[in-house]
Order: structure tokens, then sequence, then C-alpha cells
């Protein structure tokens, strides 16, 4: 994308036209004394973004479950079994 840069004493006239070029161009950068010091880019909106399919098993190996995972919390034995203390 071609970049256009700017010094901010231009901004009080043209704004609007700033907004424009930023569509087309993809970005205005504004700068003071030849120093970037802000960009103007294009929103994009979420409808122009691809949506992100989720590869199965690609988080193997994030997360592991315990072999005791399915075993009753010793927190819980009371309300399980009523003869326990």
């Amino acid at each position: 994308m071609p970049r256009i840069e700017l010094d901010v004493q231009q901004l009080p006239f043209g704004i609007e036209a700033l907004v424009e070029q930023a569509g087309r161009a993809g970005e205005v950068v504004l700068t003071r004394h030849g120093q970037p010091v802000a960009k103007i880019v294009p929103v994009v909106s979420h409808t122009d973004l691809k949506p992100r399919v989720p590869k199965f098993g690609s988080a193997k190996g994030y997360l592991t479950v315990p072999d005791n995972f399915d075993e009753p919390l010793e927190d819980f034995r009371p309300y399980m079994d009523p003869e326990a203390p």
C-alpha cells in the first residue's frame, strides 16, 4: 500500500480530503518536522474480514487432564457419603 506523508500544518484545510486519501491509499501519515506523529487509516469492518475456521487439534498439548479427573472431590464427600465425618 502506498504511504502518504503530510505535515500537520496542512491539517486545518482539507481534513476531509485526507480522510478520502486514507480510504483510497490505505493510510496517511501526519508528520511534524519530518517525524511521524499520527496516522489516518481506513476502518476495517468485521464484514470485510474473512472468518477464521478453527483447525481441529490445533490446541493439542496445551491442556492435560489428570487421570483422577472423574473421581469425586474430597470437599463433596459429606454430600455423597452420609456416613462420612
